[in-house]
């Protein structure tokens, strides 16, 4: 070991430990005395619930753990957007489960909430797995109001997801445990099975206050819209039980004699460790973005035995592309080389920088990974495309055009992991959200923009001077470092993995060490829904 290799463990292990207390304080949820006065009421937390529906000593993914971090400020904050979402195994089969976290504004629905609630569906959608809602919200948060409710991919949504859920046979089973107010009273009822929890649940489309301002009719909650009026006399919802833990025992229940999903035949057999400890990892990936290294070094520390297939290794070398196997399941690897390269032309490529050779390779390799039938996994540290005369006129935007095309229409499931930068179009080309990747996770090494941070705010920086000037006024040289500075500081924290966490634009920040995990469950999922679109890249540039 050198001393490179030791400040890089010491700056990566920080960073993991960052990221590990960050979501320590996520998982309280509104807090002590809010999660206090739930467990007074005879109700589980939203984690509580989750947890006792799991099967014991299986894995749980979750899903947008970090959603509206360091958000909604102004209204008090809205810890993983009120509303928990992951992947685990109920009576051994894979579900989504929703889970809303009274604690939260009491389950209050944010606009990221109704973000977050339409991404878990879109994953039981995209896999055919079924999904347990786990209600108790009090329903849109008002003062918001105007940003979660009229447009496409808002609240009104999630209703018709289920509509088409239902019609497509992804079992939706719901139950209330908690209030279930106003246009949410749809999500429930809308699930093939709905219970609710005596005492404590409650579904309506209006409240009892609202009734009386309304048409002046007085009626309590329990009365309107309680477990008793729903289950004998409304017939609204299918079961009535007398706590939480009885609720979801029922859920295991009727999960346990679903029938079996189909399969789409990705290839698995027994897995096995890296060769090469994944510790290691900490080490190798450099303290700072700009520094080069090796990507086989990560690649081998990730797949099965640390055995990789390379796919054309003399050629395209700013892109690495082969076949493996994560925890026993077979997957093509497409990455970037970050440390510099040399062509057979004796050409230096910069680490990072995708070339038309590169591009071509690498679309030659999806399309063989679509024909094959094999998963593709992503890992992105990428600063972009080659640009410069030499590239134009050697018609990099055709080549990258052609890569962009297969990641677009590849009908294999793709999953992306940001290792490091994912700038500008590379972010694309690599698969980034825009290209229905089944999950895209970040290391809290990732950097996520349309450039680097140094040449944004210069070009920022430019852009102000020319507006200032156009006013005859003119920025000395102390004011225009004290700008600069301030333009640097914004864009660098609107570039780090958890700003991205926070909107959804990726699933969430995880540990390098958790990488085979969500890669893993993320192709067992992918497995339960055969590939029946053609693959057909369409006019393809040559």
């Amino acid at each position: 070991m050198n001393l490179d290799f030791n400040k890089n463990e010491d700056i990566n292990k920080q960073l993991v430990y960052e990221l590990k207390n960050k979501l320590k304080k996520v998982f309280l949820g509104g807090g002590e005395i809010a999660r206090k006065k739930q467990h007074e009421r005879g109700k589980m937390l939203a984690r509580e619930r989750i947890q006792y529906l799991l099967d014991p000593d299986t894995e749980w993914l979750e899903i947008g753990a970090l959603t509206a971090d360091d958000c909604y400020i102004e209204h008090g904050g809205c810890p993983s957007a009120g509303v928990v979402t992951g992947i685990g195994n109920v009576s051994g089969r894979q579900c989504v489960i929703v889970a809303n976290d009274a604690t939260v504004k009491a389950g209050a629905w944010f606009p990221l909430t109704a973000k977050k609630n339409l991404r878990a569906q879109e994953i039981a959608m995209e896999n055919r797995l079924p999904i347990v809602y786990l209600v108790d919200s009090a329903g849109v948060y008002l003062p918001l109001q105007d940003e979660i409710f009229p447009d496409k991919e808002h609240f009104g949504r999630i209703f018709r997801n289920n509509a088409r859920m239902s019609s497509e046979g992804i079992v939706q089973i719901a139950a209330i445990m908690g209030s279930c107010v106003a246009g949410g009273a749809y999500l429930p009822i809308m699930s093939d099975e709905a219970m609710i929890v005596d005492g404590t649940g409650s579904v309506f489309l209006a409240g009892s206050y609202l009734v009386k301002s309304a048409i002046g009719e007085e009626v309590d909650n329990e009365t309107l819209g309680g477990a008793t009026t729903h289950c004998e006399i409304s017939g609204v919802t299918d079961y009535k039980h007398p706590d939480d833990k009885s609720c979801l025992d029922s859920i295991r229940g009727i999960l346990d004699k679903i029938g079996a999903p189909l399969n789409a035949g990705f290839s698995r057999i027994a897995s096995k460790p890296p060769k090469l400890d994944e510790k290691e990892i900490y080490g190798i990936l450099p303290s700072s973005r700009e520094k080069p290294y090796d990507m086989m070094d990560i690649i081998s520390r990730l797949v099965d035995d640390s055995l990789f297939e390379e796919y054309k290794a003399l050629y395209g070398k700013s892109i690495l592309c082969g076949l493996a196997r994560i925890d026993g399941w077979a997957v093509g690897i497409v990455a970037n080389q970050r440390k510099i390269v040399k062509n057979k032309k004796g050409e230096m490529h910069i680490g990072g920088v995708i070339y038309s050779d590169s591009a071509d390779k690498a679309t030659r390799f999806i399309m063989n990974c679509n024909q094959k039938k094999i998963p593709l996994v992503f890992l992105q540290d990428v600063t972009g495309f080659m640009v410069g005369s030499k590239s134009e006129q050697g018609g990099i935007i055709k080549d990258g055009a052609k890569m962009v095309n297969a990641v677009a229409n590849s009908v294999v499931p793709k999953f992306t992991i940001v290792i490091g930068n994912s700038y500008g179009a590379g972010n694309y080309a690599m698969c980034g959200k825009a290209y229905d990747p089944r999950l895209i996770y970040a290391w809290p090494s990732a950097k996520i923009a349309v450039m680097g941070g140094e040449q944004a705010a210069k070009t920022l920086l430019q852009i102000q001077k020319a507006a200032l000037k156009a006013k005859d006024e003119n920025l000395d040289e102390q004011r225009e470092t004290v700008l600069l500075n301030e333009i640097m500081d914004r864009y660098n924290k609107q570039t780090t993995p958890y700003y991205a966490a926070a909107r959804l634009w990726i699933d969430g920040v995880i540990d390098p060490l958790e990488t085979r995990k969500v890669i893993s469950m993320g192709i067992k999922a992918a497995n339960q829904n055969p590939i029946t679109t053609p693959f057909n890249v369409g006019v393809i540039q040559t």
